[in-house]
């Protein structure tokens, strides 16, 4: 297993000569905010006791490997819901709180990022819930620069999938430190050492074991605390544990069959022989990562899993901005907005920013700076979350994401503060791979439809263009799904059937240029592939990859942008 046999001396030079033994993780590392965690790391103790026991984390999964199911046990263990809804039970009063929007309900998957704040063990809980479908990337992209840390679920018996290996690469990128879990413990899966010897190999990142359990599918019966030196039997269902046994103790013998206490002893020795220890700042510098194991569905390793959150999650760290990072034990509140989020209460027309804060103690009612437009702003209304369920937030601090109603002032991006021009960064948006045109089934309904478009757009999923000589819409997504998800909202959010009609497009780039009078000169000569996107920023719209080329040398003074941001 790479990373956890510990060969030294003359043998581990020979099979480093030989490429046998992989670059330790901290050299592969691809870092981008490394001095930031050390910094955060040193300064933990200085910070505001509030700020110090705030956990904001997301939860990255592939699609099926449980992440709704996790994030209801963790709501249901918080004591933030009496009951938890599985995506697949039966009944109105059984859905996953987390999924609150309709076609989410109707599908069984999670299609937008949610956030759900609760408290335990003294701890305050940020739990953002993102889309698993990969045709919904982008939201989660931006969802994870609003995190300090994050937990990835593995289904036992499928290992590292594609999904996952892709969000993992974006926690990377930022340096979010990732706790594991292994979810569905209680289906026959692989072998414990199989899959930390895969996710060791895969993704390049040391494995250090927090618990073990004890069998697996029908055997299954609970999971020992590593980090206790405990064993924890859980019965079906059931919210608390059994009495805590230590390994040596003979009481073990008679709680577990005589074959599954040996292999739990044998298991856990060779675990703690072969993996690497649990080091609280190679985890929170994102070179290492705690292992969970358990089984959501029957609450299996839930509770251990967020006690490791409370006591090993970093509290808020610094937000990397132009010219200097924003510490979050500065007096001073700012946030940015990584997400906009339109009818969430489907009786009004409501659009909701939320806004991550960065530092400071915010308060309701104060006066700050919209960075973008340069003009005050006072945020009377701050809301908190439970998925859809909001209540008003007299206070925050940094680390709490807050929701600003508004029409339209605020997007994507956009900075918030006491008076600095700060520019936070790392929150792009990407041009769309999958266009196509929509029209509305009554025609008289098109002013509804553009309307509708606009307010869609600003939630950053979808892109929306209107071409300069054509009256119809196009609309720009990354998955296929999204074109689907987007009709069915505009009929049941604004009442505006819709059908989508193939388009002669193959994508979309911005286009900008140092000379204005360039980029007029060039949209002009152009004006039959050139749109507005819903910001007004103009867009080139390229039938294929060799009118793209074609026209990028053509027009060498003209820059067309991927993304944007």
């Amino acid at each position: 297993m790479t990373g956890c046999y510990r060969v030294t001396g003359p043998v581990r030079n020979v099979l480093h000569s030989a490429g046998r033994v992989d670059t330790p993780p901290a050299a592969r590392h691809l870092p981008a905010m490394p001095d930031l965690a050390i910094q955060q790391t040193l300064n933990e103790d200085a910070l505001p006791v509030e700020i110090r026991h705030r956990r904001t984390f997301a939860i990255i999964a592939h699609p099926d490997a449980g992440k709704t199911t996790l994030t209801e046990k963790l709501l249901l263990f918080g004591g933030a819901i009496q009951a938890a809804g599985a995506v697949k039970a039966r009944g109105e009063q059984r859905r996953a709180r987390s999924d609150w929007m309709k076609v989410e309900r109707e599908r069984g998957i999670s299609v937008a990022s949610s956030v759900m704040t609760f408290d335990y063990a003294g701890c305050t809980f940020n739990l953002l819930d993102t889309p698993g479908h990969e045709d919904f990337s982008e939201d989660t992209y931006r969802t994870l620069t609003a995190v300090d840390s994050a937990v990835m679920v593995i289904d036992a018996a499928k290992g590292i999938e594609e999904q996952t290996r892709k969000l993992f690469e974006v926690c990377r990128l930022r340096d979010v430190p990732i706790i594991t879990f292994i979810n569905k413990m209680d289906r026959e899966g692989r072998e414990p050492f199989d899959l930390i010897e895969e996710i060791e190999q895969q993704l390049q990142l040391e494995i250090a074991p927090a618990s073990w359990p004890i069998g697996s599918g029908r055997s299954f019966l609970g999971c020992y605390d590593l980090r206790r030196d405990r064993l924890v039997l859980l019965e079906r269902g059931a919210r608390e544990g059994a009495a805590a046994i230590a390994l040596d103790d003979p009481a073990l013998d008679a709680a577990l069959p005589a074959a599954a206490a040996e292999k739990l002893r044998e298991e856990v020795e060779m675990a703690r022989v072969l993996c690497k220890p649990l080091d609280l700042e190679s985890y929170r510098q994102g070179h290492l990562s705690p292992l969970f194991f358990g089984s959501a569905v029957n609450n299996f390793g839930v509770k251990e899993l967020l006690d490791g959150l409370a006591d090993l999650a970093p509290p808020p760290r610094p937000q990397p901005a132009v010219g200097r990072a924003v510490d979050p034990g500065e007096t001073k509140v700012s946030g940015f907005v990584f997400k906009i989020q339109a009818n969430m209460d489907p009786k009004h027309r409501d659009r909701i920013a939320f806004c991550r804060l960065a530092s400071g103690h915010f308060r309701r009612g104060m006066k700050l700076l919209h960075v973008r437009s340069g003009k005050p702003m006072t945020i009377h209304n701050p809301l908190m979350f439970l998925a859809a369920d909001r209540e008003l937030a007299d206070e925050a601090w940094a680390g709490d994401i807050i929701g600003i109603p508004n029409h339209g002032t605020l997007r994507i991006g956009d900075a918030l503060s006491e008076g600095e021009p700060l520019v936070f960064t790392g929150i792009p948006s990407f041009a769309p791979e999958l266009l196509q045109r929509v029209r509305p089934d009554d025609p008289m309904r098109a002013k509804h439809l553009g309307r509708a478009l606009e307010q869609l757009a600003e939630e950053g999923v979808t892109r929306v263009f209107k071409p300069r000589l054509d009256a119809n819409w196009v609309v720009g997504v990354v998955g296929a799904l999204q074109f689907d998800v987007l009709a069915d909202r505009i009929r049941t959010e604004y009442e505006v059937p819709v059908h989508f009609e193939p388009a002669a497009l193959s994508t979309a780039r911005w286009v900008e240029a140092d000379s204005p009078l360039e980029l007029k000169r060039f949209i002009d000569s152009n004006l039959s592939a050139v749109a507005d996107d819903h910001d007004g920023a103009p867009v080139f719209l390229a039938r294929n990859a060799w009118h793209l080329s074609h026209t990028a040398e053509t027009w060498p003074k003209i820059r067309f942008l991927k993304t944007k941001g």
